[in-house]
């Protein structure tokens, strides 16, 4: 099958191509670019990208789907369908599902659920030690030959600097990124909000930025003793930048990611006590959220990822105090970098490519995605940054709808998503654009 995103203004770093072109995908992969002028090859559907940005594929590196063992709050189907309705064509899944993915029979099943669901790309993430308790290394080379493409402890911080350690010298020699939720739990024990003056108005139990900037520098300073290759999951305080910012400096190969939460909200929007605002690490003070845009700024931050964290209604239901940690974000995410970054002028439109497709490719290894080159997959983001549309969590395509977010408004967001050469999502705003008329893959 040949496609043809024609009249589209094409994004791609890694070629250095920011300019208006045509893009022809055959079998799904690049075929190569074209000019507008160019006649449509024969047989080809056609979408017409006139006015629109065409990027590479977005790549989430974090996700939770919940598949094995929590399918109530998400699948591997229902999280991949948020994905393509969220601009995303790959998403990388953590390991905290039950059972864990420490195993290479775990990883199997991950890939085969994704395979049968048809819809974005799912690349699962391994734990770093059996049963992400910390205590023994899990199976890295048996996971990575199942589909792996990084190891995690995440939502369980790796305790231990000497585990840590032997985990990151583990992984180097499978060529594997380590991940890290960076939380110290011996200070951020019992703790449901950012430490600080909310959490003082408001009777809650903080976690000081201390605690997760102590594990970042730790991690830094692992990296660069072990030379393996450590990403920074969801960074979100000054300290955790500035340890990230000094250790590429010194030349470690070390990376991180940073969520659209806690580049737009700040720990008051607690104030009310709704559930939605509870996550870990947990909305950070004014002056953390303006190191997350310095680091956004000036090129400390790799890339931009959901922590898409689905719960059950009736989770988040509970009291503060007890309420699972997590929001939704698949759906949301490239809504708020539009609105919060791009528009405001934190950020280029290319700087949010390379945040979103052609750095997270590069910190994971994802061969042939993250790029248009010729030869690589189909994966394909169409962008409209001037689109204002309003989220609606009851029309989620996720199985959950934990999330601030529900009522927003928004300029700038994905139209078209295409995996492989497949359209897999038209928003209704790009409806007509498909020529012939191929509708959409149904994505729930």
């Amino acid at each position: 099958m040949k496609l043809l995103i024609a009249n589209g203004y094409l994004i791609d770093p890694t070629q250095g191509i920011n300019a208006g072109k045509s893009l022809l995908i055959e079998d799904g992969r690049v075929v190569g670019t074209m000019s507008h002028s160019d006649p449509v090859p024969e047989d080809a559907i056609l979408f017409d990208a006139t006015g629109l940005i065409v990027a590479p594929g977005f790549i989430d590196l974090h996700v939770h789907l919940r598949e094995p063992g929590q399918e109530y709050k998400e699948t591997i189907a229902t999280g991949a369908a948020a994905a393509v309705a969220g601009g995303w064509t790959s998403i990388c899944a953590m390991p905290n599902t039950d059972p864990i993915n420490d195993n290479a029979a775990v990883t199997r099943f991950i890939v085969e659920q994704a395979a049968r669901a048809g819809l974005a790309n799912v690349f699962p993430i391994g734990a770093i030690t059996k049963g992400s308790r910390g205590e023994e290394l899990a199976e890295m080379g048996e996971m990575r030959e199942a589909g792996i493409v990084a190891v995690s402890d995440d939502g369980r911080p790796v305790p231990s600097a000497g585990m840590m350690r032997r985990a990151m010298e583990y992984a180097r020699g499978f060529d594997l990124p380590v991940v890290d939720h960076c939380e110290d739990r011996s200070l951020a024990a019992g703790g449901v909000m950012h430490e600080g003056v909310w959490s003082l108005r408001l009777g809650l139990r903080g976690i000081p930025a201390l605690a997760e900037e102590l594990d970042a520098w730790r991690d830094c300073a692992l990296a660069e003793l072990t030379g393996a290759r450590v990403h920074i999951a969801h960074v979100s305080t000054r300290g955790a930048i500035e340890a990230v910012r000094r250790a590429k400096e010194r030349g470690a190969t070390v990376t991180c990611e940073v969520t659209p939460h806690h580049f737009t909200l700040t720990d008051e929007a607690v104030d009310g006590y709704d559930t939605n605002t509870k996550m870990n690490p947990p909305l950070r003070s004014r002056d953390h959220l303006e190191a997350v845009l310095e680091g956004l700024r000036d090129g400390t931050v790799d890339a931009i990822a959901t922590d898409h964290a689905p719960h059950h209604a009736d989770e988040k239901a509970l009291e503060f105090d007890r309420a699972p940690f997590g929001i939704t974000g698949l759906e949301t995410a490239i809504g708020l970098a539009f609105d919060r970054l791009v528009h405001r002028g934190d950020i280029s439109l290319e700087r949010l490519v390379d945040l979103c497709a052609t750095n997270p490719a590069r910190i994971f290894g994802l061969e042939g995605r993250g790029t248009l080159r010729a030869g690589a997959w189909g994966d394909v983001t169409v962008l409209d940054p001037m689109l204002r549309w309003t989220f609606e969590a009851r029309r989620s395509r996720s199985k959950s709808r934990n999330t601030p977010f529900d009522g927003w408004t928004f300029q700038g967001a994905a139209v078209a998503t295409i995996v492989a050469g497949r359209v897999l999502y038209v928003h209704p705003s790009a409806e007509g654009r498909l020529r012939p008329a191929a509708p959409a893959y149904d994505v729930g």
